[in-house]
C-alpha cells in the first residue's frame, strides 16, 4: 500500500483528531453557536447570542456524551431534537391575531442541529449548516418583505368608507333611492344605512357605511359629487374608516 503524501496525510490526521477530540469539538460548537447568536443579537431577537450558543453547545455535549457511552446509536439525537422542540415552543407567543417567535424557535432548532453535527464529528456539515442558517436569516429577509408586499397588494383587501349626507326633510325616500342606486352603479357595497332627523333644522342626516373591494377612492368621490348636485341635498362628505373598528 502506497504512503499518502505528507500534506494529505496531515489533513486526514487533523480531521481525525478533530472528530475524536471532545474538547476541540465542544469549542467548535461554541464558536458556531456564537456566529449564529451574534446575528440574532444584532437583530435584537429574544433568543440572541447566549441562548443560541448554549443550545448549540448543549446539543454537541449531549450527542458527544451519548456516542461515547453507547457508540453507533442515534437515540440521544432524537432526545436532543425533542428537548429543543420544547425550548422553541416557549419562544412562540400569540400577540392578538398574530403569532410571534416562529423564526426564533426555528433558529434554536437549527442551532441544536449544528451542535448535534459537531458532537457527532460531522464538522464540515456543521459549518455548512451554520453558513446556511445565517444566510437565511440575513439574506432572505428582504425577499420575504418583498413577497409580503406583493401578496398583500394581490389580495386587494376591502376598504370601508363612511358617507354622511345631509338633506332637507320631505325628501328622505328620494335621497335613499339616489344613494342606493349610486352605490350599485359604482360597484360598491352598502353595509349599513342609518338616518337621523333634526326637527330644529328640518334636515335628515344619512350615515352610510360603504365597502369597496378595489379600494377605489375615485368612485367614492364621484358618488359624493353626484349626490351634492341633487337640489335638496345640503352636504355630502366621505371619510375612510378602519375595518377592524367596525
Amino acid at each position: 500500500m502506497m504512503d499518502l503524501p505528507p500534506a494529505r496525510a496531515f489533513v486526514e490526521h487533523t480531521v481525525l483528531y478533530l472528530r475524536q477530540a471532545t474538547v476541540v469539538r465542544l469549542v467548535i460548537a461554541l464558536a458556531l453557536g456564537v456566529c449564529i447568536g451574534a446575528e440574532r443579537q444584532w437583530r435584537q431577537r429574544a433568543a440572541g447570542l447566549r441562548t443560541n450558543t448554549l443550545v448549540c453547545l448543549g446539543a454537541a455535549t449531549f450527542v458527544d456524551l451519548g456516542l461515547s457511552v453507547a457508540p453507533n446509536t442515534t437515540q440521544v439525537i432524537a432526545y436532543v431534537v425533542s428537548g429543543v422542540g420544547f425550548l422553541g415552543a416557549g419562544a412562540i407567543m400569540k400577540d392578538g391575531a398574530n403569532v410571534r417567535g416562529l423564526n426564533t424557535a426555528a433558529t434554536l432548532w437549527c442551532s441544536a442541529a449544528v451542535g448535534a453535527c459537531v458532537g457527532a464529528g460531522e464538522l464540515l456539515d456543521a459549518v455548512f449548516v451554520t453558513a446556511l442558517l445565517i444566510g437565511i436569516n440575513s439574506g432572505l429577509r428582504p425577499l420575504s418583505r418583498y413577497i409580503d408586499q406583493k401578496s398583500l397588494a394581490a389580495l386587494n383587501p376591502h376598504v370601508l368608507y363612511r358617507l354622511r349626507m345631509l338633506c332637507e326633510q320631505g325628501h328622505e325616500q328620494e335621497a335613499e333611492e339616489a344613494l342606493t342606486k349610486g352605490v350599485e352603479y359604482h360597484s360598491l357595497v352598502l353595509t349599513t344605512l342609518r338616518t337621523e332627523k333634526n326637527e330644529e333644522t328640518q334636515t335628515v342626516l344619512f350615515q352610510a357605511l360603504l365597502e369597496s373591494h378595489a379600494g377605489d377612492n375615485a368612485a367614492l368621490q364621484e358618488l359624493a359629487s353626484e349626490l351634492r348636485r341633487l337640489p335638496w341635498v345640503e352636504s355630502v362628505d366621505v371619510t375612510g374608516t378602519d375595518p377592524e373598528a367596525e
